[in-house]
């Protein structure tokens, strides 16, 4: 046997590069080779393992009745000069080792029950790949598919030429009649107040409630995304808003759905009133009672500036997620304030599982469009489409008068620049390394705060004394002659305590000015006094208190006092003037000083406006500030 045995060892050295004794492992594909080849060899081998790295016919996608995602991938028959199968079917593929062995840039995936290898459709998965993922990613613990997942399953059956299931076929029936709103919902007045593209968004959002799947308005600030979402609503509804919109919803239900009862579930005696139309409440009171709301029966429920759940860590959002109903929309001008997860935590509330786990969505869609792959935000921008209802101002409202945005400029006094040098010199070097490090972030917050602060006034500094400021000096000397040519302006700031320090300016130049912040008890009356034609001809404000939520059309001057990297926050407070009632131009002043953190944050913005682009379009922003851009702005 020795010589027989060397001339095998041999022939396994030269034919296939095998040699006896030692393990030799390959890739799917040459494993299948070295298969193959193996054939020749028949009757020296004993055991059948090879026979596991046949190559069969090939995979090709085919419905089935049975699965929740009904998609099987059926390798064809053998032909007939297959020596052993002849006509014989070579079994399937699982739908997730098929989608393996694509994502990885294989050519080949395993037949179940160790059937063979057959070569994978490519080409039908380069279109629909995506899909599948998607859809695998949806399945929620049952393996069942929320319904809106709906489109992506219709797109699949009409890849194969096949007809739809039955619940996509009446579908379809349902928007055939899509552009008519029931005329039992509103009345003929209300219809005859809608502007054609507020129509065109009642038609959407009923729509999506017939079919019961939820609907995000994302309507650019301004453009009566209340109004739109009352002539969808009908009873049992509930509402989540905003503590200082809520008078400002139950107004406009009074005004524009006077038929519908309402309950206001707020303050320390409040109760639920089965029998109300519409309960309205706050993101706290949910928060805090959310089981009790949930043990109520709702046909719909609404989340106005839902950017408050744009955390999904947080117990606002937690209390969200666990609301159920029939129905449910979310309603925002900035669908993505600082990043792309945002996006996810809002279809997370409204259609739970469609855009995959959090840390799946992470992967397969916010990294990839951070880095700016294009192909990936085109996909993201398919799939959320039928879900997300955005107009931006010019496209629907042109009756509105322009806007313009001016950036006003300032040279910090000697000793200003000064305390903005010292500040700078005792955190910089420290805190660059930190960082570098890995290490406290919100050490370098910090320190950004503390420069935005002198960047504006150094009686914000803790220990430092000023009577003004060269910012506070600039916003005087623009002020005089627009409150001179009777315009109103509003005054945004971040900080109460920069509020606080111009109104002794205010005062001295005899400007008439109110104020809201937080501390506000009656914001109706004072919203009411400003917007009156003989009111105050300034605002201060604070973007906390008042960067939503507000009609003030009376203002045709918006001045933003002290910049930081979210240009969404600016755009909400931009949007309180310049919104539909308007009929002036509105002038939008930004207050920068000079050699300052304040000008790498104007050039910061300008970054993260180009890339929201890819998700949505011009909507919103791509992500929060980054360790590497902290960097940026303290180097």
């Amino acid at each position: 046997q020795k010589p027989h045995e060397n001339e095998l060892a041999r022939r396994l050295r030269e034919d296939l590069g095998l040699t006896p004794g030692i393990r030799a492992r390959f890739p799917r594909e040459e494993g299948v080779q070295i298969a193959e080849e193996l054939q020749s060899w028949r009757g020296e081998i004993k055991g059948d393992a090879q026979d596991w790295f046949r190559l069969v016919p090939a995979l090709q996608p085919k419905f089935n009745n049975n699965a929740t995602l009904p998609l099987d991938f059926v390798a064809g028959r053998f032909d007939s000069s297959h020596p052993t199968q002849s006509g014989r079917s070579a079994g399937t593929a699982s739908l997730k080792a098929v989608l393996k062995a694509w994502k990885n840039g294989e050519t080949v995936a395993p037949i179940d029950g160790g059937g063979g290898w057959a070569p994978i459709p490519a080409d039908w998965l380069q279109r629909y790949g995506r899909i599948l993922v998607d859809l695998l990613a949806a399945q929620n613990e049952k393996n069942e598919l929320p319904k809106a997942a709906m489109a992506d399953i219709a797109r699949l059956h009409e890849s194969l030429d096949e007809a739809p299931p039955p619940q996509f076929q009446a579908l379809r029936s349902q928007l055939e009649q899509f552009e008519t709103i029931p005329s039992a919902d509103i009345s003929q007045e209300l219809k005859e107040i809608l502007r054609d593209y507020q129509t065109q968004g009642v038609n959407w959002l009923n729509f999506l409630r017939t079919i019961e799947v939820g609907a995000l308005l994302a309507d650019d600030m301004g453009l009566g995304k209340t109004l739109q979402t009352l002539c969808a609503l009908d009873s049992q509804s509930l509402v989540v808003c905003p503590t200082s919109v809520l008078p400002n919803w139950a107004n406009e239900i009074r005004k524009f759905r006077p038929e519908l009862s309402i309950n206001i579930f707020h303050g320390q005696n409040r109760k639920i009133d089965s029998n109300a139309d519409i309960t309205l409440t706050t993101y706290a009171i949910l928060r805090n009672d959310c089981v009790l709301l949930n043990d109520q029966q709702w046909n719909a429920i609404v989340l106005d500036e839902a950017q408050a759940i744009k955390n999904p860590e947080s117990q606002v959002a937690r209390a969200a997620y666990s609301m159920t109903a029939n129905y449910k929309i979310a309603m925002t001008g900035t669908p993505i304030e600082n990043r792309l997860e945002e996006l996810w935590s809002q279809f997370h509330f409204l259609n739970p599982g469609y855009l995959g786990g959090r840390a799946d969505f992470q992967e397969r869609y916010s990294k990839p469009i951070q880095a700016g792959d294009e192909s990936v935000a085109a996909h993201l921008r398919k799939r959320i489409r039928p879900f997300i209802l955005r107009r931006l101002k010019e496209e629907v409202a042109s009756e509105l008068p322009p806007r313009t945005d001016v950036e006003l400029y300032c040279t910090l006094t000697e000793p200003e620049q000064a305390v903005y040098n010292a500040i700078r010199v005792a955190t910089q070097q420290d805190l660059l390394e930190k960082l570098n490090a890995g290490g406290n972030v919100m050490a370098a917050f910090e320190a950004l705060l503390r420069l935005r602060q002198a960047s504006c006034h150094r009686g914000l500094i803790p220990g430092a004394v000023a009577e003004s400021s060269s910012k506070v000096e600039l916003l005087l000397e623009t002020l005089e002659p627009i409150t001179a040519a009777n315009h109103k302006s509003l005054v945004f700031s971040q900080w109460t305590s920069f509020l606080d320090r111009i109104e002794p300016h205010l005062e001295a130049k005899q400007i008439e000015y109110i104020r809201l912040d937080g501390s506000t008890r009656d914001r109706g009356k004072v919203v009411e006094s400003f917007q009156s034609p003989n009111g105050p001809k300034v605002l201060l404000i604070s973007l906390k208190a008042g960067g939503t939520g507000l009609n003030l059309t009376a203002a045709d001057h918006v001045f933003l006092m002290d910049p930081w990297w979210n240009p969404a926050v600016e755009e909400q407070a931009a949007d309180r003037a310049h919104r539909i009632g308007q009929e002036n131009p509105v002038f939008v002043h930004r207050l920068i000083a000079k050699n300052t953190v304040e000008e790498k944050i104007i050039a910061l913005q300008a970054e993260k406006r180009k890339l929201a682009d890819l998700t949505l379009a011009a909507t919103g922003q791509k992500a929060g500030i980054t360790r590497s851009e902290l960097l940026e702005l303290l180097s």
